[in-house]
């Protein structure tokens, strides 16, 4: 029997027309949105991308309690790799909005 948030998990990816490591990354950009948007954080500053890391890092663990079907390295790298597919588009925008924000 699948926990509630596999079953809601499931739900989702049956109805949006997308892979599940493009969802990692729209879930990713959401949080940097709501970051900049609602919470009034700097887009330059390196605090804009801790909404993403907790709500990625909050999901990984869910997934890491739920799935014991493969041997814990495999849970672990595939976690690794959800939290990276999550963050990075955002990490990327923030470093060249700094980068952009200190050339003259």
């Amino acid at each position: 029997m699948d926990s509630s948030y596999q079953q809601l998990k499931q739900m989702v990816l049956e109805h949006l027309p997308l892979a599940k490591d493009a969802i990692h990354i729209y879930i990713g950009v959401a949080c940097l949105a709501l970051s900049v948007l609602l919470l009034r954080q700097p887009l330059a500053s390196l605090r804009a991308l801790a909404l993403g890391l907790a709500v990625s890092v909050t999901l990984e663990v869910m997934d890491l309690r739920d799935n014991r079907n493969y041997p814990q390295l495999v849970r672990w790298l595939g976690s690794l790799r959800d939290v990276a597919n999550t963050n990075l588009v955002p990490l990327i925008v923030v470093l060249l909005t700094k980068r952009r924000r200190k050339e003259p």
